[in-house]
């Protein structure tokens, strides 16, 4: 099965790049000092034994369809005896399922990537979720999901080693005049070590989505944990916000247009008004970032709350706002990360003709001109990251990165994620080879816990 197409954010697209560690000597700002190294996410061991054929894990108890069988297809059931025609959509493409006479329709999938998808049912034209398992929002709607094993790769699994808390919180914002839903992760320890302040990471979602896929599809929270228990990253706060700041679906919120065929996850809701992207301050959601969300976490959470101690990152949609907010704001962010999105390169996803990256690189016009002085934006940004999966068309960001890298940028890193698309599995891996990237350098959280707000 062809797998999803990458959604291409106006003129602002994704592209791939490399994923070789880099210890290249950079300045940074800082004459001499070494590249942080870069080590990506670990992907499948070839001599880890499949995963035996098993209900998907979102299923309720005892329901036994959707089944993830040994060869990574999925095989669906939904009865629905009067209906005329049933199909599923799997990443939003719909296939054919095959009615049997007790009124059960039945669907075996071609083998899928490792990760999670999204999936949900065609019942004679009209979208219907499959109820013997869990719903998730994607695509603009509520949806279902399965989750294909990756042998040997344990980085996102649920590990006995001690766990933070993901706390669901509201807050009324006068920028947009509504009250807010946000998660907000806290690192193990956080309710313990009660004069330790930390660093904090925003992190936004794509297209069609909003605050919670982060930790329902991202595994944000499982993720650092185990990062954390292995040493490879700082403790910090994380946070995830909806990305729009009104629209006509009500106060803060709205659901924009809706993805096409063949689109991934991320692109159900296309970038405009309601996600403020672009403009003076970063555009609507800048000025709400820095206005709002940004002065309530710091007033509500013990943060460290200066530039070298605040980071951003999105997903496709999210990675096009990340890039509009934090280059008009960069006395407010020290870390910058594009996962599949935000990077001024060229670029489609699997099955798309490739757009050609830009010829040249003009410094003076390129992320509204942030960059004109290499060496100023060297001092302030630390780590500038770029990711995406090996089926978006990696050699748009590869041909952006050298262009920064010539032009005086040295603090790029770039990311790519082998054998996936626009998906779940690309931004999983991305977020694990990030963190480790974050706060490495000045004051830790436990020796500026004296600051205060």
């Amino acid at each position: 099965m062809k797998r999803a197409l990458c959604f291409v954010l106006c003129a602002i697209v994704l592209a791939g790049g490399t994923c070789l560690a880099e210890t290249d000597k950079a300045s940074n700002g800082s004459k001499g000092a070494v590249k942080q190294e870069m080590v990506p996410a670990p992907v499948r061991d070839a001599s880890a034994p499949a995963v035996p054929a098993h209900p998907s894990p979102y299923n309720f108890p005892g329901v036994q369809y959707p089944r993830i069988e040994e060869d990574s297809r999925v095989t669906f059931h939904f009865k629905a005896p009067t209906a005329q025609k049933v199909q599923v959509s799997i990443v939003n493409v719909p296939f054919d399922m095959v009615k049997g006479d007790d009124g059960t329709w039945t669907y075996t999938s071609a083998p899928q990537a490792p990760g999670y998808h999204n999936y949900w049912m065609i019942v004679d034209g009209a979208i219907v979720v499959d109820p013997s398992t869990q719903a998730f929002i994607g695509y603009g709607h509520m949806c279902n999901g399965f989750e294909i094993p990756e042998p040997g790769v344990d980085f996102y699994d649920l590990k006995d080693v001690p766990h933070g808390n993901v706390l669901i919180k509201n807050y009324f914002a006068k920028t947009t005049n509504s009250w807010r839903h946000i998660f907000v992760y806290t690192p193990p320890g956080y309710d313990r070590n009660l004069s330790t302040r930390y660093p904090v990471f925003y992190l936004q979602h794509g297209g069609g989505e909003d605050e919670r896929v982060w930790i329902e599809m991202g595994r944000t929270n499982v993720i650092l944990d185990n990062l954390l228990a292995a040493g490879k990253v700082k403790p910090m706060i994380v946070v995830m916000e909806t990305s729009a700041v009104g629209a006509p679906g009500g106060p803060g919120r709205g659901p924009g247009p809706a993805a096409g065929p063949g689109a991934g996850p991320g692109a159900g809701r296309g970038p405009g008004p309601a996600f403020g992207i672009g403009g003076p301050g970063g555009g609507a959601y800048g000025q709400f970032m820095v206005n709002d969300l940004i002065p309530w976490i710091d007033a509500n959470f013990r943060t460290l709350p200066d530039k070298d101690h605040r980071a951003m990152a999105g997903l496709s949609m999210g990675g096009m706002q990340t890039a509009a907010v934090t280059m008009a704001n960069l006395d407010k962010f020290s870390y910058i990360g594009l996962f599949s999105g935000g990077a001024a390169a060229g670029g489609r996803g699997r099955g798309g003709a490739p757009a050609p990256p830009p010829a040249s690189l003009d410094l003076k016009t390129i992320y509204n001109g942030t960059m004109a002085d290499p060496a100023e934006f060297n001092k302030k940004v630390k780590v500038f990251f770029f990711s995406c999966g090996s089926e978006e068309n990696p050699d748009g960001l590869k041909r952006h990165q050298e262009q920064l890298i010539a032009a005086g940028i040295t603090n790029s890193y770039v990311y790519i994620s082998p054998g996936t698309a626009h998906e779940w599995q690309s931004w999983r891996r991305s977020l694990y080879t990030f963190a480790p990237l974050l706060f490495q350098g000045g004051p830790s959280a436990s020796s500026a816990k004296q600051r205060r707000k």
